[in-house]
Parts: structure tokens; sequence; C-alpha cells
């Protein structure tokens, strides 16, 4: 099996130390170079291409921003942002990451090597599945989380879905992606109408990046999104995304959906979790919801997209092509929890399609 051959780019002797020994020491994954800065690694590039860089993003010389945009341009290529996240920083890199990262690892600004050593599983974990992305979709990328390393199922959250509720005039779409989903819940979001029914959304991402997104989201679209917090309504014209390191559930009183915001083990490697968020809508909203799985690695959401499927809810997954990884509605699609499967383009006009808009 050819190797997968990664170039490291950051100023810290140390972070370049430490990754070039986790990454030689992994099956299958090879350093072919370890620079300090973009300048040193565009020279590098003339001499021959990695299949994933890993990338810092304040560097000397040139940010890592303005290189990402440059690679992106030239050759497309799996990045992973290797970052210090602040307040401050994560703004940045989140811009960083709408250039076209496909994941994110955080580090700290103490304990560097430490927590490098202790996090490899992840890190091998985001190197592998970025190095199987669709890079024909990374040129409009966006920012995409890591995979942390416990695996639960949604079973230590809520117990299993029993029955479908009643049928209501209100209803709801449930969104859950990971991988490539910033990018492909701005496509789908942009496309909807002011008046449209209430959402509620899993995107995969660290802590401090959840409401910078949603943010700009609620910018650009003619609906209202933000970042949940406890017990906000769900309510037509409106998207609810679930905030970085905890779990959403969807809850109804009489007619009404709100969501609840907790803390949790993580489930599926997630927090928050799709499976955890389709579970509760099953079992809240039941034949009143649609729910969508989108772009992403690993199987979070297969399994609560089957529930909501199985108490009379509409379902569907985004295509293999239109996909940055297509490991989430793979197997989605695999447990026949999909009714449709459809590229990102159809996904806004199903939303409408299915829910009589």
């Amino acid at each position: 099996m050819t190797p997968i051959r990664v170039m490291v780019i950051d100023d810290s002797a140390v972070v370049r130390q430490v990754l070039t020994g986790l990454l030689a020491q992994a099956p299958g994954i090879e350093v072919m170079a370890a620079v300090a800065d973009p300048l040193l690694a565009i020279e590098r590039l003339k001499l021959d291409w990695p299949d994933v860089i890993v990338l810092d993003v304040e560097m000397p010389r040139m940010d890592g921003i303005t290189f990402l945009r440059m690679v992106m341009q030239q050759r497309p290529t799996p990045v992973v942002i290797c970052s210090t996240l602040t307040d401050k920083g994560a703004k940045t890199t989140l811009e960083a990451m709408a250039a076209g990262a496909v994941a994110i690892v955080t580090k700290p600004k103490v304990g560097l090597k430490q927590f490098l050593s202790e996090a490899a599983d992840e890190l091998l974990t985001t190197v592998r599945a970025a190095a199987k992305a669709n890079v024909r979709r990374l040129a409009a990328g966006r920012p995409q989380p890591v995979v942390p390393v416990a695996k639960h199922t949604a079973d230590v959250i809520l117990p299993p879905t029993t029955r479908a509720m009643t049928q209501t005039t209100e209803r709801v779409v449930a969104l859950g992606t990971s991988t490539g989903g910033t990018q492909a819940l701005e496509e789908v979001l942009t496309t909807l109408p002011r008046v449209c029914p209430g959402i509620v959304i899993v995107q995969h991402m660290p802590e401090k990046f959840t409401a910078a997104f949603a943010a700009r989201l609620d910018s650009l679209c003619q609906i209202s999104v933000k970042e949940a917090e406890n017990n906000d309504r769900v309510v037509p014209g409106r998207a609810l995304i679930a905030p970085g390191g905890r779990h959403m559930l969807l809850k109804r009183s009489g007619a009404q959906y709100f969501v609840e915001v907790i803390d949790g083990p993580l489930v599926n490697r997630h927090r928050p979790s799709v499976d955890v968020l389709f579970r509760s809508v099953a079992k809240s909203a039941g034949a009143n919801a649609l729910g969508v799985i989108m772009t992403g690695m690993g199987d979070d959401g297969a399994a609560g997209l089957l529930e909501m499927r199985n108490v009379g809810a509409r379902t569907a997954a985004q295509d293999e092509d239109s996909c940055v990884v297509f490991g989430m509605p793979k197997e989605a699609i695999k447990r026949n929890a999909a009714e449709k499967v459809l590229p990102l383009a159809g996904i806004g006009p199903e939303i409408q399609r299915q829910l009589g808009m």
C-alpha cells in the first residue's frame, strides 16, 4: 500500500519534532518534510507534493491563511490545521478553515509536547481521514473538526426511541454533518426562504467555533441562524446549531419544540453527536420531521437516522460525489436509514418539497 505522504509546517521546533516522530512511527504514513514556515514549504513543494499538509496558522514571514489560499488555488490538497486556539485566535483559525482546510486539531499553549503525545491516536485518525477527502470539494472548503478517541452510543444520553409523536402542524428539519459540512450547510441554508420550518443542526466542531460559524451563516442566509442555547425555541425561519463541546436534544412541550443543551459523554467519539440529536428528534417529533445526514467521516448519525425513519420521519443522505468525506452518509445508506440519496444541490429543494413549502 502506498504510504500517506505528509508535510508538517510549524514554526515551533518542538511541534515539528513531536509531530514528525508520531507520524513517522505510524504504519502507512511517511513524513516527506517538516519546515518552519510557508516560504520554506513553497520551495519544498517545487520538488514534490504531499498527500496531506499539517499546518499552523500564526507563523513568521507568511501566515498560514495566506499559504492555505495559495495551495487551494494551485493544487487543492487536504490540510489539517494544528493551531493554538484562544478567544481571539478562534476567528483567525475559522478563517483559515474557510479557505479550505479539512480538519482541526487544537493544541494548548502549555504542556504542548505531552498533549501531542497523548493525542497521537486523534492526530493519526485525522491525517488518515484527511488523506481520503474529496479534493474536488476542497477548493471551497470550510472549517472541520477533529474526531476524538472514546466511543459511546446515544444510549448514554437518552434511551432508545419506542414510538413516534402524534401528527402536528409544526415541522422540524434535523441536519447532521462533519467533515466538509460547514461548506455544505452554507450551500443548503442559503437556498432556504425566510419562511421555512425550524431547523436543528449538529456540525462536529470544537468549542469556540460554533458561535462564529453561526454568526457567519446568519449574515448570509434569509433565515436566522444562531448557536443554540438551552431552552431556545425551534421556530419557523430559524436554524439552531449545537454548540461545540455540548450535546443538543430536541424537546416538545405541547405543540411547541425547543432544544435542551447538555453536557455528557462523547457519543460516537463526538460531542455534540448527530445520533443524540436524531434520536431526540425521533422521540419528540416522529413523523413530523425530516432528517438529513451529510458529508463527514465516521458513522455518527447513521443509527439515529434509522430511528427517525422507523418512526415515520422522512430521511435523506448526501450522495458520494458531492461529499468531502462520504463516511457518515455511506453508513446511513448501508443501514437503509435514508429514503433518498441526494446531491448537495438537491437537499435545499428536498427540505422545501417534503415539508410542503
